[in-house]
């Protein structure tokens, strides 16, 4: 596959919930920023292939073919940030488009050796699950933040939003992953939250609440 084929299969991949979903090609325009009449050629041509299934009008979705090498580069891209973090002492706003290009490397030796190295982790810095060997998935069971009533609690497990701009936001409020925190009310007005972190409150808007993955506690 091309390095081009790799991203068109990744993004059909997370778009419809590791393969399980049928995605539309505007959906895959719009997550590479590219036009439909391009992604309509690309499907053909991974149909051809044998890693889609695709019908005009009607979506496409990963064959098993298209879900294994799809899982793979999941995989090799995710640990590669946890890589990065853990031994490199990057900060997790610096890894992904890094990883971007390590999820290429072809060596499924160079990557068993990785995970082992890492001692097999679940899931990558931003809380995003890595997929293991098999393309097996571990499920968590989260909500959005936004979503979480008054009153309750829940910690922090994963970000929507993995943009560099919203992580730095994160760290400068001192939001992370197993982070816990309270819904202290929420503004009819603009759907602002004032939340508790710790012994520290703080108002964030419904942009922060809906890109912040939470485990109720």
């Amino acid at each position: 596959m091309t390095l081009t084929e790799e991203n068109y299969i990744k993004t059909i991949y997370q778009l419809g919930k590791y393969g399980i979903q049928t995605v539309s090609t505007n959906s895959i325009a719009d997550a590479l920023e590219t036009k439909a009449s391009s992604v309509t050629d690309m499907m053909k041509k991974l149909a051809e292939k044998g890693y889609v299934n695709y019908k005009k009008y009607q979506g496409v979705n990963l064959s098993i073919k298209g879900k294994k090498t799809a899982a793979e580069i999941v995989r090799k891209h995710r640990l590669w940030e946890v890589f990065l973090v853990e031994k490199l002492n990057f900060f997790w706003d610096e890894v992904h488009e890094i990883a971007e290009q390590l999820e290429h490397i072809k060596s499924e030796k160079l990557i068993n050796e990785l995970d082992k190295l890492l001692d097999y982790p679940t899931h990558d810095p931003h809380g995003d699950p890595i997929p293991d060997k098999f393309g097996d998935i571990e499920k968590t069971d989260k909500i959005l933040l936004f979503n979480l009533e008054n009153n309750t609690k829940g910690v922090c497990v994963g970000v929507k939003d993995t943009s560099s701009i919203f992580l730095k936001y994160l760290d400068k409020q001192k939001i992370a992953l197993g982070s816990e925190i309270t819904i202290l009310s929420r503004e009819d007005f603009d759907d602002s939250m004032v939340i508790k972190i710790g012994d520290t409150s703080m108002s964030i808007s419904q942009t922060v609440a809906s890109n912040l993955f939470v485990k109720k506690v």
